[in-house]
């Protein structure tokens, strides 16, 4: 058997009841989430009654994800499951780094929460939004794009998607463009032009606010958004422009499994980047653990391996 990657959901994943189960019969997750609520009041509520709506803004979408990713992997990892390298999409990249030991459970969340604020008062700016792109190649994507001031691919995520970020009106005309030229435009639920230049006066901040943190290389080999390789030398810097350059997936994935890595488990509400493993590389396994039988599901099927 090759290593086990944790890979950590981004935003777009979110649920009202996300975290409930493992909350109530795990006692590792319940340890996270009271952490959680002691730093930001109300925060395991609004993951398990909130509503679509109110989950989707930034500023509660980011703590709430990151609040149950780490529960889900304190439950994993109390399990016995454990990784040999991370990763994480967007905000999952703070998860993942927290979960591996580059910073403090309080440190890692009270940064999502800045994370958060900062990204929404940048998306109040501008009337911007995303949409996922199929059945076209980068080049494609990228040609199109060019053609207006103000639309940007953001996230590669595997073979024959990436996502794009735009100002509203011009991203409506982009998708027209995409349409005719024999692709397909999803819009996303997000509430925002992330990864792009429309965030940058929030990585600024952020990267002002990383200067006070007390972190390190992780102990866990975690792969980074920006470059799609392992931290190397100061995370603050990787992790501060990643807010506002575009997300590496296929790259990061493609980069684990030449380093050996065959069994990937998805952290967090969802099976969204399982979904992009298995369109990137259809031979490696995929898991994912959201709930105690998606948990139980995964153990089975990594010892089975």
């Amino acid at each position: 058997m090759g290593k086990i990657a944790f890979v950590f959901a981004g935003q777009g994943a979110q649920f009202g009841g996300m975290g409930k189960d493992l909350c109530e019969n795990n006692a590792a997750a319940a340890e996270l989430f009271r952490q959680a609520d002691a730093i930001r009041p109300g925060t395991s509520e609004q993951c398990f009654t909130g509503t679509a709506e109110e989950l989707a803004r930034t500023v509660n979408t980011q703590p709430c994800m990151f609040a149950m990713e780490l529960a889900a992997a304190a439950a994993a990892a109390d399990a016995g499951l454990k990784p040999d390298v991370t990763a994480g999409f967007s905000l999952g990249e703070l998860a993942a780094l927290t979960f591996s030991g580059a910073m403090s459970f309080e440190a890692g969340f009270r940064l999502v929460c800045l994370r958060a604020e900062l990204m929404q008062a940048d998306s109040d700016k501008v009337d911007s939004a995303m949409a996922a792109i199929l059945k076209m190649e980068p080049a494609q994507v990228e040609e199109i794009a060019s053609q207006f001031d103000q639309v940007y691919p953001v996230n590669y995520n595997c073979p024959g998607q990436i996502t794009v970020a735009g100002e509203k009106e011009q991203l409506a005309e982009y998708l027209k463009a995409v349409k005719a030229a024999g692709g397909r435009g999803i819009p996303l639920r997000v509430a925002g032009g992330f990864h792009s230049p429309f965030m940058s006066d929030a990585a600024e901040a952020f990267a002002e606010a990383l200067k006070d943190v007390d972190m390190k290389l992780p102990e866990v080999v975690t792969y980074s958004d920006y470059t799609g390789k392992p931290y190397e030398g100061d995370p603050a810097e990787l992790l501060a422009l990643q807010i506002k350059n575009p997300v590496r997936w296929e790259q990061i994935i493609r980069n684990m499994i030449a380093d050996g890595v065959d069994t990937f488990v998805e952290i967090g509400p969802g099976t969204t980047l399982s979904g992009f493993v298995s369109k990137i590389d259809s031979q490696v396994r995929t898991f994912h653990v959201e709930d105690i039988a998606s948990l139980e599901e995964a153990i089975k099927g990594v010892k089975e391996c």
